[in-house]
Parts: structure tokens; sequence; C-alpha cells
């Protein structure tokens, strides 16, 4: 059977796993677009049990959480395109990835998911739940209208609290001084090779760059080369930007209210 993907294209998670079935050269899956009412129809709930995306199905084998799916994806398609975890054998291999996971996931995501969650997602309320419709296959696009992302309960809280997101900004500056000495000795986070470690990063560091932080990485000689090295990557560079995904939506609103 094939390989089926339960997400919203543009959505920060979701395009991590997008990221890595390019990376893995994986074309043949079955992409299904959600709308909010559909992650909590009773068969989503039973492969997310928290109502979110993104979630897999393959044969029967059902996944949640993006990280997980993605280091599930890099096991099960180690032997095409890019190598992105250790072997089994390397045991410091692996210990090194794991850290270099663990720095993304305690260290970077949540200073910059926080900005993201002022800055974009607190400016925009929910659609009306409506009933779940057919799943467009991969070839369809998702509307703008009952597509939006769900994933945080910010959503529609009004402005941002600039004083929370300078806030993050100094956390995510003070991850990013560490992360400038790490990246002195090597070339990636786990090593001198690409993973998914590195690959986690890009869909927070690109909106924090896109909502008002261009410059972010800048003091950073280290941090700003690998960074600039992983948004260059094909696989990343053909990932639609939430940022797009918003855009349309704000256009539609104002097309309404004419």
């Amino acid at each position: 059977m094939t390989l089926k993907v339960y997400g919203i294209r543009e959505s920060t998670c979701t395009s991590r796993i997008l990221t890595v079935l390019a990376e893995k050269g994986v074309t043949d899956y079955e992409f299904i677009t959600m709308g909010p009412a559909d992650m909590k129809a009773p068969e989503h709930l039973a492969r997310q049990p928290f109502g979110k995306i993104p979630a897999i199905d393959d044969d029967g084998f059902v996944l949640s959480e993006s990280r997980a799916i993605c280091k599930y994806l890099a096991k099960k398609y180690a032997n095409q395109g890019t190598k992105l975890m250790p072997d089994d054998d390397d045991l410091k291999g692996y210990g090194r990835f794991e850290e270099a996971c663990s720095y993304e996931a305690f260290y970077f995501n949540h200073p910059a998911e926080s900005i993201g969650v002022e800055r974009l997602f607190k400016g925009y309320a929910r659609p009306p739940a409506r009933s779940p419709s057919p799943s467009p296959s991969q070839t369809q696009e998702p509307t703008h209208t009952d597509k939006q992302i769900t994933k945080h309960s910010a959503h529609g809280n009004g402005p941002a609290d600039e004083a929370l997101v300078a806030q993050y900004k100094s956390q995510l500056d003070d991850a990013l001084k560490i992360y400038d000495v790490i990246l002195a000795k090597r070339a990636y986070l786990a090593g001198d090779q690409v993973s998914l470690a590195d690959l986690f990063h890009l869909p927070y560091g690109k909106l924090a760059k896109e909502l008002g932080f261009p410059d972010i990485f800048e003091p950073f000689p280290n941090v700003k080369r690998w960074f600039e090295g992983l948004e260059g990557r094909e696989s990343w560079m053909g990932v639609p930007s939430i940022m797009e995904f918003f855009a349309r939506m704000r256009g539609a609103k104002e097309g309404a209210a004419e």
C-alpha cells in the first residue's frame, strides 16, 4: 500500500516530513490535506489522539509527531537518498545525533516557535468547523478557507505581545551563541554530514527570519553558514512557505469583505 501523509503542506511540522521525503527521493506517497473538522474526526484521532497534524499511515502502521515520523522515514529508506541518521552499529555517532536532536527540541524550538505564535498565529482566528469532506490526493491543492493551520491554541488571540517576542528573541540568541561554538568545530550539529537534527531547525528558523528578524543569524558566522546551507538544499526549496499560506488567507479574507 502507498504511504499516506496527513497534514497541511504549508504547516511547519508537516514541512519537516516533506523535506525528508524529498531528501530520500520518495515520491510514491499520497498526501491527504486535513481541515479543522478532519483533525477532530474519530478516524484521525485514532491516528493522532491529540487531534493535530502531521500523521502517517504506512500500510497500516500509524505514527504521529513530525520528528518521530522523520526518524521512521529515515530508517525505512536508509538505503536511498541522503543518509540522515547514523548506522545502527555506530554507537557514538548515534549518541551525537540524539544529542543534536535534543539541542533543537529543548533550546532552539521553543523560542523560535514562540516568535511564530506571537507574530503570526495569534492574529488569525480559526474558521468554524465543517463536516469532514473527502480527502484530496497529493495532486490537489488545499483551499484557504477551511484548511487553516490549527496547531496553536493562540489562534485569534489578538496582536503580538512584543515584550514576549523580545524575550523569545533573547532566548534564541543565547542558544545561537552556543550553536556558533559547536558549529566552529564541525560542519553540522552531529558531525560533518547533514542529519535530521539539522533539518529539524528549518521550519521555525526560516519563520523567525520572516517575522521581523531577517538578520537573526548574522552575529553568529558559523550558524549563518550552516543555516544558509540548509535553506539552499533542494529538498527544502521545494516545500511551500507557511507565510505564503497566510498571505493567501489574508487575501481571501479581504476579498470576502469587499
